[in-house]
């Protein structure tokens, strides 16, 4: 990866204010894509060939493997966390990453009951359900303090590595540079007013479905285009939240550069979830209100992924000068 790669989204007449990103934030990001290639994979394929092979038990093997395909899909954009040099430019991708731990791991405790080990399911799931548990369980522990941590860095204007004094991100004083370069951030590539309302119905159906399957699982779940249990349905809105955060955060940053991340995984997501789907259709009512709603938020990730990078591209391609 080249320097440049690496310097796009701080550079150019001043360095932007942000908070310096936290090493801590760049390790978790890493080791959660690496968990999330290995375990959503297993999920997603198992799913595929019709297997419930979830942390709990579930009556139909589609739900097990759409969080499977998420975790899959989301994992390649967690890997590129570390080529930004501040917060903001990752936070559409890292809050929707700490709402899935959190979430995840209270679903299955709200839920231990349903978890293959309580459950006399086969030694393997029963051994894959703790490891799911204890895995979420530090994995959580460590988002948040991650966040916390972040949040206590100062608002500064982040230097490149090695620029200046030498003393890289940081002042003599020891504080994040306020110098010339430390302008207030403006937009690289602001979003283009006609994708603000669409963003902003995205976002909320997705926000809104996760909630309701969260919080009240007895009443969403139902709704559901395919036989679900309550573990599954609070599961599935985990990641139905956190795709909603993710695309409302995109509008609030109205930067598509300080996006990229999230703009590498939202198409993933949507292209991961649109196969399983399409290979376990048998099990879906296509023809209900709910099935309907579903192609139109899973397609509507997907647009916003493409397009969102396509906007960006063209973008960046005007401001490099020649």
């Amino acid at each position: 990866m080249s320097d440049t790669g690496r310097r796009s989204t701080v550079e150019g007449p001043g360095a932007p204010e942000g908070r310096e990103l936290s090493p801590a934030v760049v390790v978790l990001s890493g080791v959660v894509g690496g968990i999330s290639l290995a375990v959503g994979g297993l999920l997603a394929v198992t799913g595929l060939l019709g297997y419930r092979a979830g942390a709990w038990v579930s009556p139909e093997a589609l739900s097990p493997g759409l969080v499977g395909a998420a975790m899959l899909g989301v994992a390649p954009a967690l890997f590129t966390i570390g080529r930004a040099r501040v917060w903001e430019d990752v936070r559409s991708l890292a809050l929707p990453l700490v709402t899935v731990l959190v979430g995840l791991f209270a679903v299955s405790l709200l839920n231990a009951g349903s978890l293959q080990a309580f459950h006399g399911g086969p030694i393997f799931l029963a051994l894959f359900s703790l490891g799911w548990v204890a895995t979420l369980g530090v994995l959580a522990l460590a988002a948040v303090g991650c966040l916390a941590a972040q949040y206590r860095k100062p608002v500064g204007a982040v230097r490149p590595a090695g620029d200046g004094d030498g003393n890289g991100d940081r002042d003599r004083d020891g504080h994040a540079g306020h110098g010339a370069g430390g302008a207030p951030h403006r937009p690289v590539a602001p979003l283009p007013g006609w994708s603000k309302p669409l963003l902003a119905v995205l976002g909320s159906g997705w926000l809104g479905i996760g909630a309701g399957l969260l919080v009240f699982p007895g009443f969403w779940g139902p709704l559901v285009p395919w036989a679900v249990n309550r573990a599954d349905a609070q599961g599935l809105g985990v990641w139905a939240l956190s795709l909603g955060v993710g695309v409302l955060a995109s509008l609030a940053e109205d930067d598509l550069a300080r996006t990229r991340p999230a703009l590498r995984a939202v198409p993933a997501v949507a292209l991961a979830l649109a196969v399983v789907l399409a290979v376990r259709a048998g099990s879906v009512d296509w023809t209900s209100g709910p099935g309907v709603s579903l192609v139109a938020l899973v397609a509507g990730l997907f647009v916003t992924g493409v397009s969102g990078r396509w906007l960006l591209s063209r973008a960046e391609r005007r401001s490099t000068p020649g």
